[in-house]
């Protein structure tokens, strides 16, 4: 459904830093930094990317926004969340755990990057 995402960021290099150990966790492999200064995390199928906007006006986050990673279990949602944490996150939400809901139970691990972008790890546990 997706071809990319890409998020705003004021220092690429801190983003870079927090991105690589945390999607480190999830096996892929550090990001790009193009001629433009933008931050690429290209894979099979789609493109993560971070960006000094075009416009040159400082990046902000999207209140209501929040972009969800796929983990393979609730161990790996921690040392995500651990990762992220360690390089410059902050932990918003509750702390990572199992999520009760209708849709069924959701193991989450929600962070703020350092842009201030709400992030999420998501392993759905049967």
């Amino acid at each position: 459904m997706f071809s990319h995402i890409m998020l705003g960021s004021n220092d690429i290099q801190a983003s870079k830093v927090f991105y690589d150990a945390i999607l480190g966790e999830l096996g892929y492999k550090p990001g790009v930094i193009d001629e433009k200064g933008r931050c690429f995390y290209f894979t099979k199928g789609g493109i993560f990317a971070l960006t000094p906007p075009i416009n040159g006006e400082p990046s902000t986050h999207g209140n209501g926004t929040t972009i969800g990673f796929t983990v393979d279990s609730g161990e790996q949602a921690d040392a995500w969340h651990a990762a992220g944490i360690a390089n410059g996150g902050v932990n918003c939400e509750d702390l990572p755990g199992i999520r009760e809901l209708e849709v069924g139970n959701l193991y989450l691990a929600y962070l703020l990057d350092p842009s201030g972008n709400k992030i999420c790890a998501l392993h759905r546990v049967e």
